[in-house]
């Protein structure tokens, strides 16, 4: 298994080797107001998939805070139940508590 993961890198390494190799004609980037920037065809697309990971990323950064703000909170609210080491657990905690019925949420079906 592991030399065919090898294998499948290396074939992917040259496929791509290749592209390189054969598309190195200069292309033309036209921005606005007149700009433009020509360059080889690899280092235009290079550029382009580059770009989309840094936008993917800051897209997703949003995301990110917000799960690690409430990872951090969540030691927070559950410290309380917690024991320090060395001392004896509540006696509340030790009992194995049961649920009722009415514990429980409602569940609405749904037709169809």
């Amino acid at each position: 298994m592991k030399y065919l993961l090898w294998l499948l890198k290396a074939a992917i390494f040259f496929t791509l080797f290749a592209f390189a190799l054969n598309n190195q004609h200069d292309a033309t980037v036209y921005f606005f107001f007149g700009t433009n920037w020509r360059a080889p065809l690899v280092l235009v697309v290079l550029a382009a998939f580059a770009g989309g990971l840094v936008v993917g990323a800051f897209g997703m950064l949003p995301g990110w805070w917000k799960h690690r703000a409430a990872a951090a909170q969540l030691p927070a609210t559950r410290g309380d139940e917690a024991t320090a080491p060395g001392q004896a657990a509540p006696a509340a905690a030790a009992e194995p508590s049961s649920i009722s019925a009415t514990d429980l949420p409602t569940v609405r079906q749904h037709g169809l």
